[in-house]
């Protein structure tokens, strides 16, 4: 039973969409924050209203509405970077060491493969036919 859902836990496009997923979260929490601090204050630049922070008041002073928060911008920018250096060595430099035991690669440059002169399906770089191409018996 175990056994079981650790096979189905390690399978590659498992881990795959839980990290997209994750860097979707992060990523909205960015763009979150560009529109919080930074495309709400230029629409409402033509309402006249001043807040304090680093950035720009666009309307009348101490109107939070119309202020530039470009600081929050940033925190957010440093946030998303941390979060998916976290991420990274968290959960995928583990996972892609534990499945280069395993014999598969993930999360890297596929290897370099050429075309089978026989049946022209790809093969590794080093080979000159395909497994199936090298097993089969010629015809005469």
């Amino acid at each position: 039973m175990f056994k079981g859902f650790k096979n189905f836990l390690m399978q590659g496009d498992v881990i795959t969409v839980a990290i997209g997923l994750v860097v979707a979260l992060a990523f909205s929490n960015l763009v979150k924050a560009f529109t919080d601090s930074v495309v709400n204050p230029l629409v409402a630049a033509v309402q006249p209203h001043h807040a304090f922070g680093l950035g720009w008041q666009l309307g009348q002073a101490g109107n939070k509405v119309t202020f530039l928060d470009i600081g929050s911008f940033i925190s957010a920018i440093i946030y998303f970077v941390i979060f998916m250096a976290v991420m990274y060595f968290a959960i995928v430099v583990p996972y892609r060491h534990i499945q280069a035991r395993r014999g598969v690669t993930v999360f890297g440059d596929e290897p370099a493969t050429k075309v089978c002169p026989e049946c022209l399906s790809d093969i590794p770089e080093a080979a000159r036919k395909c497994k199936y191409c090298a097993s089969a018996q010629p015809t005469s």
